[in-house]
């Protein structure tokens, strides 16, 4: 492969690893160029690196000229072995083995023969006695036939023997390898996959050293069918031609990739060359099509082509090339007059109007205004029949068949070429076409309708697009509709920086222009934001009334793509309003309706607003797929967006796992922050405080903290008050009552109080009531926690939130259980287990799990007598720095929590464990830590141990001190 990359390969490489424990070989085998030379190479070093001597090691790497030449895979595989081992043999064997290693005469007759193979045998035992043996062969399939059946027969003898055998063979994809009989039996058969698609990007990347555009990726990526050098063959050539992919310019296919994978086809007739070259052209070749086209017996020469293993026909006359990119560099291959008269031949042939119009732009590469025409026609068809990358394509061959003496046109055309390359996700290409218009247009609506290419190019990164949008309003000047367009965007601009007043201003202005206008649809879309914005300041009722107006312009809810937006933004209020089934059963629907006919934006909009519901309604498992299949489609784009990394995050902290949630959420924020996007950051960084309330300890307690804080400040500046926001703000309130900073959780939940008013739904009243209750108990007042707790849950009972009310279940149980109410907690754990088994929610089902074993573990200790007063780890931590000889001062800085919250600490560590002193706290803790078996969390962060995957919706597990060290009884 040139680069010794294990890109996508680790896991077959530690398959490997793992079968030659106990296995006496491995045999990788796959076409050529998937990288098995790769995994053979690894392998050596891996078992180097882990210690695993492979004593002597005979190796033979053959050539295919090498298989005519008999014994010479033996002689390269004997070549380190020492003489001693030889002159050791009896004198037959020995003679017989030095002949065919030319170092004597050839061996002649049976007996000779056998001699040879005796000799070998006895030669690898001699070995085996003095140490680890290991044969290594690559390219088995060029190992000599008379070197194949000596070996064949050695490895047969050698069982029970330290001989192992590592191999690799070239073999046809989807072939079994030929020569299995030369490993020892009982040999691994390893087949090396394909890559995928990001592997192969990722290859790339470090391959060549630099990034390609996307239209060469993604055709690199479609030719090389995931093997690794292809991709990086293809991949070298595209970066020295640096000549475009699309627009009928097609993938460079390098002279000695041509050559290897074409020596065959080179030898066939004129006849069935000319008939592979029509079908390397053809979009869905077939042989009716191929004899449309013209060609006298299509299925003769596929017959011919199908016995080399190049193309073949099936039972339904569908043609298929053996490998894509055999298609490629056939017609890479061609004379470029030779590939016209082929699109010639299929547009006479092909009745798909789209189709058609392609060839015919191939077959007549010069200007000609009816074929642009036809092309625009094509590509407008393909739109509406939601292929937006054909669309692309044609309307790009259009403005190539623009003649010169028409600027506006072509102009027009490059912009429509652009909006369709956004509809496939093909930013890089959109942005190319609109800055081309940019800089040659001297029409100033084509400069705006330029611009707004660009601004939707920008996707969520907005905030440095203000002079982009001034612009163009400068260049709209007088014109209503185009001002509509571009104060639409401002009002869009406003909403992801969280500039709502002026979001809302410009969305107001926005429908005014484009009333005046008559342009419907950008009215709908500045009352659809309009709606957003209103909904994200807590106005509830003024967004539905903007929602409904754009809903009865658009015709209502099946209305059809115009109506999507809507439809999607009134499942989220109604998500927001705790109306989950309705929100749930628009968006399903709507997903199911825009199918494949909407753009890449469309689609991931629709996912993200899936997985947030899902999420909320406890479809944990569904959710990790929704959020997935969002990922997968912006991955095509490549493009990471912040929308589709929080909706990985969300749906991770409901149903995946602490580390991932995190990893994902700071990625979202990350990529939100470098967009600008403040409406996205406040969602990324509100699951970036729940993932870290996923770890249940001190440290974890404080990230949430600085993150649900950050989440705060900005909800402040935008002047938000909506639901979620309010739901993020009781996250912060249970963050701090973690941390032992209950003045500042109850000032939080003072502060959400004051939002609260009669339309606030009732989950966030729950919210505030599981916060409340948990601050209850953190100041020591549990019964009065466990009220607040219970009126929590049963205001849950009555709303579809299975997520919230197990949270809450757990926080009441984990309060009861701290009471010494132990069938009051028993009951509610357990059906929080059940409940958050039965829905998916992984980490809360941990949660559960852990404090009903923390439960039991209290019944024994009061069975035993050695039950006692409990600190919560904040307390433990606090009590066991101090007891370590640590200021206050220094212990705040280490727990990232404030002074006061450590004397207040303190004073109930005093007040628990029964000491006046610091002195006397640090004797009752060492002897606690020797009394429990050193397993309390007290000293050091390894002694701490949070709950796998456990959301802490409740104060962690407090460290219980042994009655015998309680110096109040």
């Amino acid at each position: 492969m040139g680069v010794r990359s294990l890109t996508g390969r680790r896991e077959l490489l530690d398959t490997a690893q793992a079968a030659l424990t106990g296995c006496p070989g491995v045999l990788f085998h796959g076409p050529a160029g998937i990288g098995k030379s790769v995994l053979v190479t690894a392998l050596m070093a891996s078992l180097a690196t882990h210690g695993r001597s492979a004593g002597t090691v005979l190796h033979c790497s053959p050539a295919e000229e090498d298989a005519r030449l008999p014994f010479v895979g033996l002689i390269d595989l004997f070549a380190r072995v020492p003489e001693g081992c030889l002159k050791a043999l009896a004198p037959e064997p020995r003679a017989a083995l030095r002949a065919v290693l030319l170092r004597g005469r050839e061996p002649a007759g049976d007996q000779s023969r056998l001699a040879v193979r005796v000799a070998v045998l006895e030669v690898l035992r001699t070995l085996a006695a003095a140490g680890p043996v290991l044969l290594l062969i690559d390219d088995l399939q060029w190992f000599d036939e008379p070197s194949a059946e000596v070996l064949a027969f050695a490895v047969r003898r050698v069982e029970g023997l330290d001989i192992r055998m590592v191999a690799a063979e070239r073999v046809a994809d989807g072939e079994q390898p030929e020569r299995l009989r030369c490993c020892p039996p009982g040999t691994v058969e390893l087949p090396v996959p394909p890559l995928a698609d990001g592997e192969v990007a990722h290859l790339l990347r470090t391959g060549i050293g630099a990034d390609l555009a996307p239209a060469v990726l993604r055709a690199i990526q479609d030719a090389a069918a995931g093997n690794p050098w292809y991709a990086l063959e293809l991949g070298r050539a595209a970066t020295r031609d640096g000549a475009p992919v699309g627009f009928g310019r097609t993938l460079s296919v390098p002279r000695r990739l041509r050559a290897l994978l074409l020596a065959q086809v080179r030898t066939l007739p004129e006849t069935a060359r000319r008939t592979l070259l029509v079908t390397s052209a053809a979009a869905r070749p077939t042989l009716t099509l191929l004899r449309a086209a013209g060609l006298h017996d299509p299925a003769a020469d596929l017959a011919e082509a199908e016995r080399l293993g190049v193309a073949t026909a099936d039972a339904d006359g569908i043609v298929r090339f053996r490998h894509p990119l055999i298609r490629a560099a056939v017609y890479a291959d061609a004379p470029e007059y030779s590939r016209r008269q082929a699109h010639a031949l299929l547009a006479h042939a092909v009745t798909e109007p789209a189709e058609q119009a392609r060839h015919l732009a191939l077959a007549h590469p010069h200007e000609d205004e009816t074929t642009a025409r036809a092309l625009m026609s094509a590509a407008e068809s393909a739109r509406r029949d939601g292929a937006p990358d054909a669309a692309f394509e044609l309307a790009g061959l259009a403005v190539r068949r623009t003649p010169g003496d028409r600027p506006a046109d072509r102009a027009d055309r490059l912009l429509t070429a652009a909006d369709y390359a956004c509809d496939a996700g093909r930013l890089d290409e959109a942005g190319q076409a609109a800055e081309t218009v940019l800089a040659e247009s001297g029409s100033a609506r084509q400069r705006v309708r330029a611009r707004l290419i660009l601004l939707r190019n920008a996707g969520q990164a907005l905030e440095g697009a203000r002079d982009l949008i001034e612009e163009g309003l400068r260049d709209a000047d007088g014109d209503p509709e185009a001002e509509a367009w571009l104060h639409h965007w401002a009002a869009v601009r406003g909403l992801l920086c969280g500039e709502l007043e002026e979001a809302a201003r410009h969305a107001r202005r926005a429908a005014r222009q484009a009333a005046r206008a008559g342009d419907t649809d950008t009215r709908i879309g500045a009352l659809a934001t309009l709606a957003r914005v209103r909904s994200l300041a807590g106005e509830p009722v003024a967004a539905d009334a903007a929602l409904e107006e754009a809903l009865t312009l658009v015709g209502g809810a099946d209305a059809g793509p115009e109506s999507w937006g809507l439809i999607r933004m009134r499942a989220i209020l109604a998500l927001d309003s705790d109306m989950v089934t309705e929100a749930r059963a628009q968006v399903a629907g709507l997903l199911a309706e825009i199918g494949e006919f909407a753009g890449v934006e469309e689609v991931m909009a629709t996912l993200v607003s899936l997985t947030r519901i899902q999420v909320r309604s406890g479809d944990c498992r569904e959710a990790l797929r929704t959020a997935a299949r969002c990922s997968r489609a912006m991955a095509e784009t490549g493009v990471q967006a912040a929308p589709a990394l929080y909706a990985a995050a969300l749906a991770a902290t409901a149903g995946g796992t602490a580390d991932e949630a995190r990893h994902l959420a700071e990625q979202a924020v990350r990529t939100s922050e470098a967009d600008g996007d403040r409406l996205f950051l406040l969602r990324a960084l509100a699951v970036l405080g729940q993932a870290e309330l996923l770890v249940g300890d001190p440290r974890g307690a404080a990230a949430a903290v600085e993150a649900l804080q950050r989440v705060r400040e900005l909800g402040e500046a935008m002047s938000a008050a909506d639901p979620p926001l309010l739901h993020w703000y009781s996250d912060l309130a249970e963050a701090l009552v973690i941390l032992g900073e209950t003045d500042a959780a109850g000032a939080v939940i003072r502060e959400t109080r004051t939002r609260v008013s009669g339309a606030t739904p009732g989950s966030v009243l729950a919210a505030l009531e599981r916060a409340e209750g948990l601050r209850e108990a953190g100041l020591g007042r549990a019964k009065e926690g466990a009220v607040r707790l219970r009126a929590a849950v049963d205001r849950l009972r009555r709303l579809p939130l299975p997520v919230e009310l197990v949270r809450t279940l757990i926080a009441l149980g984990a309060v009861e259980r701290r009471s010494r109410r132990r069938n009051a907690a028993r009951m509610v754990l357990g059906e929080a287990l059940e409940t958050a088994t039965r829905i998916g929610a992984a980490p809360l089902a941990a949660r559960a799990r852990d404090e009903l074993a923390r439960l039991e573990a209290g019944e024994r200790s009061a069975e035993t007598g050695a039950g006692g007063p409990e600190l919560t780890p904040t307390e433990a931590r606090i009590a066991g720095l101090v007891g370590g000889g640590a200021t206050n001062r220094e212990v705040a800085a280490e727990l990232f929590i404030s002074v006061k919250t450590v004397e207040g600490a303190l004073s109930r560590v005093y007040r628990k464990v029964g000491v006046r002193s610091r002195t006397a706290l640090a004797h009752a803790m060492a002897v606690a830590v020797i009394a429990s078996g050193a397993a309390v969390d007290t000293v050091d962060d390894d002694q701490v141990r949070p709950p796998a995957q456990a959301v802490t919706t409740s104060q962690p597990d407090r460290v219980r001190i042994p009655r015998a060290l309680d110096t109040r009884r």
